[in-house]
């Protein structure tokens, strides 16, 4: 898959709920992105389109949120506030990799090594105020 540019938040978040369409659990998203690339805002949409009606939110302070009510379970995982790799470890986030549900990492970078290989790694850019650029890497 080539370059995609989303013009808006809305088109930002179809492109997330088209994500859900083939998911059948045990998947893994590595999300590479500065702050307010729109990482948060693709996992609203994935959430949306498995199934969960709640709000969507990034687990920026608690780490994790599950989402659970849709079609599999999303595990939503924002490392940006670990220290390092060994933190992660030790609060045993290595159970989500891989799980019964959907799981997503923000900042993945911060638990690298023990990411397994069928992780699908993106990377999501902020191109203008309104634009934003995701491709997924090789």
């Amino acid at each position: 898959m080539g370059l995609i540019i989303f013009n808006s938040v809305e088109a930002t978040q179809a492109f997330g709920e088209s994500w859900a369409t083939d998911l059948t659990g045990g998947e893994i998203f590595a999300l590479h992105g500065v702050l307010g690339a729109g990482k948060t805002q693709l996992v609203k949409g994935l959430a949306r389109g498995l199934g969960y009606k709640g709000d969507v939110t990034s687990p920026t302070f608690t780490i994790v949120h599950e989402y659970r009510g849709g079609r599999l379970p999303l595990y939503h995982l924002d490392l940006y506030r670990l220290k390092d790799e060994n933190a992660g470890i030790d609060i045993g986030l290595e159970e989500y990799l891989p799980s019964d549900g959907v799981t997503v990492i923000e900042w993945p970078e911060r638990l690298a090594s023990i990411l397994p290989p069928q992780t699908r790694h993106w990377e999501l850019e902020v191109a203008s105020l309104t634009e934003r650029l995701i491709r997924q890497r090789e």
